[in-house]
């Protein structure tokens, strides 16, 4: 596998071929935080909060599923990156209809404590009308607050890449898109069934077990 020299951040540090830049970057212990990304899946870059500056390229790229070259120059906390990050964030909590962004005892929330570490504490952006959805607890095995959703799409990946059910799929176009099952419908016990791994990877807790199961959990 053909060896690539680059610098990140100042640092001269060696990669291989097939690598990321958030890989690169972890291996000599630069963190850039991540929401919508796991090891565990196929990169997808939704949630734009890993972007770096790349030397030489006009826009700012996704560290999770952007691949190191030979020679690159990155930057993954300039000012610019930091700025864009920060409003991706807002963006993101802006949409996002849960009292988890300022309450500090939610802990459970990726979201929140991205906010935290960012020390992002006001909405920078507001949206005339947030999505609001009732509850979903029709499955006993996942409960559904999309009002808690921030179309990572963990979940459809989850479902399609390590359950092998594909229950999940993103319908309606803009910021009427939403996380769906089948045609919007309810998730039900014929659809999903005893299974439950999208919650594990679910940032928001947007997806939770029913108080029975997440007593058995813990």
């Amino acid at each position: 596998m053909r060896e690539i020299q680059l610098v990140i951040n100042g640092k001269e540090t060696r990669g291989h071929e097939g690598m990321t830049i958030l890989q690169a970057a972890q291996q000599i212990g630069i963190e850039i935080p991540t929401l919508c990304y796991s090891p565990d899946l196929h990169a997808t870059g939704v949630c734009r909060i890993c972007v770096v500056e790349v030397e030489g390229l006009r826009t700012l790229v996704g560290a999770c599923h952007t691949p190191i070259a030979q020679g690159m120059i990155i930057h993954t906390h300039s000012p610019k990156v930091l700025a864009v990050r920060r409003a991706n964030v807002e963006l993101l909590q802006a949409a996002h209809d849960a009292i988890c962004v300022t309450d500090p005892t939610c802990q459970g929330c990726d979201l929140h404590n991205l906010c935290s570490d960012m020390q992002v504490r006001r909405i920078g952006f507001r949206v005339r009308h947030r999505r609001s959805y009732p509850i979903e607890e029709n499955n006993p095995y996942v409960r559904r607050d999309m009002s808690k959703c921030i179309l990572c799409r963990k979940c459809i990946s989850v479902c399609s890449e390590i359950a092998k059910k594909n229950v999940y799929s993103i319908a309606y176009r803009g910021y009427e898109s939403k996380v769906v099952v089948d045609c919007d419908d309810v998730l039900n016990t014929e659809t999903c069934r005893d299974c439950g791994i999208c919650i594990d990877y679910c940032p928001t807790k947007a997806l939770t077990r029913p108080k029975e199961l997440e007593a058995q959990h813990v």
